[in-house]
């Protein structure tokens, strides 16, 4: 049976360099980082050399950078700090972000009493810009500490949030800026210095590193109270031994993705072009969900595809064909609720269609979309 990957917002295969690299790790970094005689000091340097190089290529310090167990604790302990120790009274997001953030701020809203105020989506998906600006002017007036918290990429629809014009109006009105950028890091270019953003969360496995492992960007300055207590390891910001070889396995992944990045994204974009393309000719009336078929709007990597069908068993029949794809966020598989970014922006006939997300790396082929399309057609006409 073939074996076709299309899930790769939820995960990428991780490179043979990146194995190899975490391989030798194994090996040369047996010690604890944390100890103070050689074997724990040569561990300590490689952890602290991949924090240097990691910081390089988006343009910031090395101590602004905490390791962590991935995307979701990473986002956790920003929002925790930003409650917890920045003062922060009101929260702006959407409510189709990751869970990570959305549950996240709902049980700091219980805990704390925060105030949490939604933006408005047009029907693509894109938060309102202009209400924006009106809620941040407000929470400026009557005095209140500000965290906007939006995702750079949606990890569902692949809508590409205006960052830029995002950050300017969060320093306009003297709000903090926390992005979720993990189906970004690794696709697109991330310049902290050009485009300030206070915070951002990364995970090594959306850019062919290992799972369990990410990073939490705090920009200078900002202190950091810890979520974890015990070791007073990461600066005393996260207590737990370091993950030494998939740190380093991560800063191997995050080169190689940052050196071949305008290669990459031409191939794959040119993946997604032809994907688009096939279904069209294959089924005239498909729709695309959010902006995933706008090339500028959209990221490469994600195509949301909704069919002019009801058919719950699809995704399964697709498996047994050998092809690997998601119906929603991977982070979800299990749970018998919808897709709560589709809910949002789909109406309740939309909604009810079946909709499937393709989502590419380089490793997929054109050849790979073909096979996609022929079972499709065979599963859908039956």
């Amino acid at each position: 049976m073939k074996s076709i990957y299309l899930d790769n917002a939820a995960t990428t295969p991780i490179l043979p360099e990146v194995v190899e690299t975490i391989c030798a790790s194994m090996q040369a970094n047996y010690g604890n980082p944390s100890s103070t005689h050689h074997i724990g000091r040569l561990a300590k340097s490689a952890v602290e050399s991949a924090r240097k190089s990691i910081a390089k290529h988006f343009n910031i310090g090395a101590g602004e950078i905490i390791f962590t167990a991935g995307g979701t604790e990473a986002d956790n302990l920003i929002l925790y700090n930003a409650v917890l120790n920045l003062g922060v009274k009101t929260i702006i997001s959407t409510k189709i972000e990751h869970h990570a953030v959305l549950h996240t701020i709902t049980h700091l809203q219980k805990t704390y009493g925060i105030n949490v105020l939604y933006l408005d989506l047009d029907t693509n998906g894109n938060p309102n810009s202009s209400q924006l600006e009106k809620l941040l002017a407000t929470q400026q007036e009557e005095g209140n500490t500000c965290l906007v918290s939006l995702m750079y990429i949606n990890n569902e629809i692949g809508n590409i949030l205006a960052i830029d014009q995002i950050t300017t109006l969060c320093h306009k009105y003297d709000a903090y800026l926390h992005s979720d950028t993990v189906q970004a890091i690794g696709h697109y270019p991330i310049d902290l210095k050009k485009t300030p953003i206070d915070f951002i969360a990364a995970s090594a496995h959306k850019f062919h590193g290992p799972k369990g492992v990410g990073f939490a960007y705090f920009k200078r300055g900002v202190g950091i109270i810890p979520m974890l207590h015990g070791g007073d390891q990461e600066k005393g910001v996260r207590s737990s031994t370091e993950n030494v070889h998939s740190i380093l396995g991560m800063e191997k992944a995050l080169e190689i993705a940052i050196k071949h990045i305008d290669t990459d994204a031409q191939a794959i974009e040119s993946v997604k072009k032809y994907c688009i393309a096939s279904l069209l000719k294959a089924f005239p009336t498909v729709q695309f969900n959010g902006n995933s078929e706008d090339l500028t709007q959209s990221s490469y990597t994600i195509l949301n595809v909704q069919f002019p069908v009801v058919d719950s068993m699809l995704l399964f029949q697709l498996d047994l064909a050998g092809i690997a794809v998601s119906g929603g966020s991977a982070c979800q598989s299990g749970s018998s609720l919808g897709s709560h970014v589709l809910t949002e922006i789909l109406s309740n006939e939309e909604a009810n269609n079946t909709s499937i997300r393709f989502s590419f790396s380089k490793l997929t082929t054109k050849q790979e979309i073909d096979y996609l399309v022929a079972t499709l057609q065979r599963l859908i006409n039956k």
